[in-house]
């Protein structure tokens, strides 16, 4: 089942890529990152040996007890809102911390960061529907951060995440925060290097996420399944 479903995705994002009416500054891959959250540890072993080394995970405790059991095979993105008091944890276990939301975290993360001698890998998160529910960067707070980015010596920005708003009816209605998203990447490309990821796309909009420029995906449920919440 799960090789069906990873095909089925890998056709969805071909059909998306085709679909771009103009070549892309986020390029013409797509890097699919596997959401395991609320999911078996085995279920990374599982995609893993299928060709998919990016995995996703919400938690960072979650993330934690996993690579216990399994280690640290692959590339491991935190998708899920970061709080300060997690953020030494987090730099131990992430490669990539896509859901940066805010200069208190940032500061943070290149605090830790540095006390381990690495540069961590970071996104910049944007909540362009401005929902209050949703963490983020407003689009007028990162206005006034992106030209401080290079006080964090011990960070390297790769570019900025959205979520669409979960409320939405159809997946349509996601293609206009996606096009704006597009713009922020391009306008950040433009003025710094290392920036190459436009993360945006989940379950029910990847393939519109990608048509309007997107190059990493997170996907979860159309790939394992409905999550067991009785884990939390």
């Amino acid at each position: 089942m799960l090789l069906e479903n990873l095909n089925h995705v890998k056709n969805k994002i071909a059909e998306a890529l085709s679909k771009r009416t103009e070549p892309k500054e986020t390029g013409d891959t797509v890097t699919l990152v596997a959401v395991t959250k609320n999911h078996e540890a085995q279920v990374i072993t599982d995609i893993q040996a299928l060709g998919v080394m990016n995995i996703g995970e919400n938690r960072v405790q979650e993330a934690k007890h996993k690579q216990e059991d399994l280690g640290h095979n692959g590339t491991w993105h935190l998708i899920g809102h970061l709080q300060t008091n997690k953020v030494k944890q987090a730099v131990e276990l992430f490669d990539i911390i896509e859901s940066v939301d805010s200069s208190r975290l940032l500061e943070a993360i290149n605090t830790e960061a540095e006390k381990k001698d690495k540069v961590q890998d970071i996104l910049l998160q944007i909540n362009i529907a401005g929902e209050e529910q949703k963490s983020g960067f407003s689009p007028d707070e990162y206005e006034e951060i992106k030209n401080s980015l290079d006080a964090f010596k011990s960070i390297r920005i790769r570019g900025i995440m959205v979520i669409a708003p979960l409320t939405l009816q159809d997946a349509e209605e996601a293609r206009p925060i996606f096009k704006e998203a597009y713009q922020y990447f391009c306008q950040l490309k433009g003025l710094r290097s290392h920036i190459d990821y436009l993360s945006m796309g989940m379950s029910g909009d990847y393939h519109i996420a990608i048509e309007e420029g997107a190059n990493l995906v997170r996907l979860g449920t159309t790939l394992f399944g409905e999550r067991d919440y009785s884990k939390n």
